[in-house]
């Protein structure tokens, strides 16, 4: 049996998966992720690989078929696969955990923490190239980078 601690960080970790899925920072958890789950198997980790995949594609198409609502009910269909995927990566997170003696399990536990904040940061990282999705009517400037110094005139001043 798991402790609160431990029971909290599967949680941690099945959010994160679907958190992650369909983001920048989904390439860090994927990968990552397997390696751990796979614990030195080539052949488990390409099997956790097919997992996320299909985690990945199923969110994703719930999250398209969610902005197409039928008739009058809500659009919750994503939200349902969403739970749904988190409950299963947290599933798998606390039986990998359970099956390990205290240390291996004190060592994945910090390679899981570790792993929620390296997806964390690549998340929080902006995407390159700046500004996107934006719609801008009538005059803009924009600036970019760090610590630079741009000067905007909107006149007919050289």
């Amino acid at each position: 049996m798991l402790d609160e601690a431990m029971v909290a960080l599967a949680a941690s970790v099945g959010s994160g998966v679907v958190q992650a899925a369909g983001t920048d920072a989904w390439q860090v958890m994927r990968s990552r992720l397997a390696r751990v789950f796979g614990r030195g198997d080539r052949q488990q980790e390409a099997v956790q690989l097919e997992r996320l995949d299909r985690t990945a594609a199923e969110l994703t198409a719930a999250g398209q078929d969610a902005d197409a609502p039928v008739g009058n009910e809500p659009a919750a269909y994503g939200s349902e696969e969403r739970v749904r995927h988190g409950a299963a990566w947290r599933t798998r997170t606390e039986d990998l955990l359970e099956q390990l003696d205290p240390d291996e399990r004190a060592a994945v536990a910090a390679e899981f923490r570790a792993l929620l904040a390296a997806a964390a940061a690549a998340a929080a990282r902006p995407a390159a190239g700046g500004i996107t999705g934006n719609t801008y009517f009538g005059p803009t400037a924009v600036q970019s980078g760090d610590g630079n110094v741009q000067v905007n005139r909107f006149d007919s001043r050289p």
